[in-house]
């Protein structure tokens, strides 16, 4: 009797999985999607279902899943070559919004004359949805690889800029002075000061960056055609197929996840003390 009384309330396996903090955050988000697909299925059960069932979903785009990697010219590529295509463009941008948001975020940040001047139009800039960009990008640059890149460059380089000047702008004063006191050089200043005090903020700006950066050439990508995962789930709706647009927007959440857990990951190595 008391050994059934103690086992009684002993952990089963479950409570013991889910106990251990490492094995819950790969087992919890297992049993929510586990959830979410029994849902769906239930949901999608009728005849009459406007959406495909995750069971017919994966019917249907077999071949798809299993060999990612065919092309057979033109459009007609697999999804790692239209998610790559994508990426390319998206690595172009991004790089020169990271590039000149945080110079332009530097020098804006440490004048107030020209954080008074030009705050106002980065404030007015930044609320301008990114495919409002694109037919202004069509009409400089004639061509449509350029034109998103440009949109992925001017959607994601405001919150770079913005986050950068609030990083040089919440430098302690005390820090500033004794630079002066110790006559740093602008370099010194740059990498002992600046830089130190600012690269947590940077690097906020640069996760919401590459995080717009994606949603951007997904949505210029269904405009402007060609090579790339905006452009296949526009073409897969064409077509009627629901099924290959779900698998698609699963790609490109995954991406989604794995580009802002590169930039996570980069930001620890650069400030090892800071939490993300």
């Amino acid at each position: 009797m008391a050994r059934a009384v103690n086992n009684r309330y002993q952990p089963n396996l479950i409570n013991r999985l889910l106990s251990n903090k490492k094995t819950r955050k790969v087992i919890a988000p297992i049993i929510a999607a586990t959830f979410f697909l029994i849902i769906w299925q239930l949901l999608t059960l009728s005849p009459d279902a406007n959406l495909p069932s995750p069971i017919k979903v994966i019917q249907q785009t077999w071949e798809l899943i299993i060999n990612p990697f065919f092309d057979k010219g033109a459009n007609n590529k697999g999804l790692f070559w239209q998610i790559w295509a994508s990426l390319q463009r998206v690595i172009q941008g991004f790089a020169l919004a990271a590039i000149v948001g945080i110079s332009v975020g530097i020098i804006v940040g440490t004048s107030e004359f020209l954080f008074d001047a030009l705050d106002p139009i980065f404030q007015v800039l930044r609320t301008i949805p990114p495919l409002a960009w694109l037919p202004i990008s069509l009409a400089a640059f004639q061509q449509s690889n350029p034109s998103a890149i440009f949109v992925i460059f001017i959607t994601s380089v405001w919150p770079i800029i913005i986050n950068t000047i609030a990083g040089v702008q919440q430098i302690p004063q005390d820090y500033v002075n004794v630079s002066k006191v110790l006559q740093l050089s602008r370099k010194e200043y740059f990498l002992e000061v600046v830089f130190p005090a600012t690269v947590p903020y940077i690097f906020t700006g640069l996760r919401i960056g590459i995080g717009l950066s994606w949603l951007a050439i997904v949505a210029a990508e269904m405009l402007i055609g060609g090579v790339g995962i905006g452009f296949f789930i526009w073409d897969a709706w064409n077509a009627a197929n629901v099924s290959q647009i779900i698998i698609a927007l699963l790609y490109v959440g995954l991406v989604g996840l794995m580009l802002d857990k590169l930039i996570a990951f980069i930001a620890t190595k650069v400030v090892p003390d800071e939490k993300k």
